[in-house]
């Protein structure tokens, strides 16, 4: 179990860079460029900084692989920051996309 954890984290870090250049050239194509602001604009920062926390994070695991004993708690504590962060952002991307909406 310990190995297919280290595996999905390392694999989530590589894919969060296809994940922020498509985010970077939807904004581009999709709104030319303008300047971004309010609800759109957190997306974008809390999107770029759980990438950069998800990288992190993976990089921290590959320099522990082969390590038995168990994560420090500087690790454990970065990882809830990054779920956290996340959460926030998929809420402010249903948020953008109009799921929210109230029904009606």
């Amino acid at each position: 179990m310990a190995t297919v954890a280290f595996y999905n984290i390392v694999v989530a870090g590589l894919f969060v860079v296809p994940v922020l250049a498509t985010g970077l050239l939807a904004w581009q194509w999709q709104l030319e460029g303008q300047r971004l602001h309010g609800t759109l604009l957190l997306h974008l920062v809390f999107g770029c900084t759980s990438g950069l926390l998800v990288i992190t994070t993976a990089w921290l695991y590959w320099l522990k692989r082969g390590v038995s004993r168990p994560s420090p708690s500087y690790l454990l504590t970065l990882e809830a920051i990054t779920a956290l962060l996340l959460v926030s952002t998929a809420h402010l991307g249903g948020i953008l996309s109009g799921v929210n909406l109230p029904a009606g």
